[in-house]
């Protein structure tokens, strides 16, 4: 019984000290070098799985880094776990680094609609739940206008409406350690191989000119 009990007081410790330890994006080290940086900027995007965009991203010139985390939700220092209850409120999303004087937010926000299902309610492929639900984010009204006028711009294409909400950027919460770079530590999972790799090579084919 004993060692039961020092068991579970030490599994609940550790399960504290995660929370504890949990970043928003102003505290990771991933940024450091670049916060000086007068020409880096961040945008936020949530489009499904953040191993698939995470990849997107990464991938496009003039982005010098990208994050997955939580955004969207209304609790504080959200798990993956939690997110995958869809209970948080919190989307899969990713913290884009950037060089504007590269790449441009507007290149980025098509980027964002050429490498999804536009229509999907909810979810992106198979991975369904609000927690994967698609969301640009804008830290003011430049942006805002940019996401608004694409959408207009592209509707006409689609019997269904654009599933896409339009939010002011709040927090975002930086996932666990083991998300991070998913794709290129896990290149064989099955997950990748069936899922992220035909989603990004999808994206590819309407977009080349933007890709390192």
């Amino acid at each position: 019984m004993k060692k039961l009990l020092i068991i579970l007081l030490i599994s609940n410790f550790s399960l504290a000290c995660n929370k504890v330890e949990k970043k928003t994006d102003a505290q990771d080290h991933n940024y450091s070098n670049y916060i000086d940086n007068q020409d880096l900027k961040f945008a936020y995007f949530a489009s499904g799985c953040f191993w698939c965009v995470e990849a997107i991203y990464e991938n496009v010139k003039g982005v010098k880094e990208v994050i997955s985390g939580y955004s969207g939700g209304h609790t504080k220092n959200p798990t993956y776990e939690e997110s995958n209850t869809g209970k948080t409120g919190h989307a899969e999303a990713v913290k884009v680094i950037y060089n504007s004087d590269i790449v441009s937010f507007k290149t980025l926000v098509d980027v964002y609609f050429a490498s999804q299902n536009v229509t999907q309610i909810n979810g992106q492929g198979p991975d369904i739940g609000n927690q994967y639900r698609s969301i640009l984010f804008y830290q003011n009204d430049e942006e805002k206008n940019i996401i608004e006028n694409k959408i207009k711009s592209i509707q006409h294409h689609y019997d269904k409406p654009i599933a896409r909400e339009v939010k002011p950027f709040e927090k975002f919460w930086i996932a666990e350690e083991y998300h991070q770079n998913y794709k290129k530590k896990h290149p064989n999972n099955r997950y990748i191989q069936n899922v992220s790799n035909p989603r990004f090579e999808r994206f590819k084919a309407k977009m080349p000119n933007v890709l390192k």
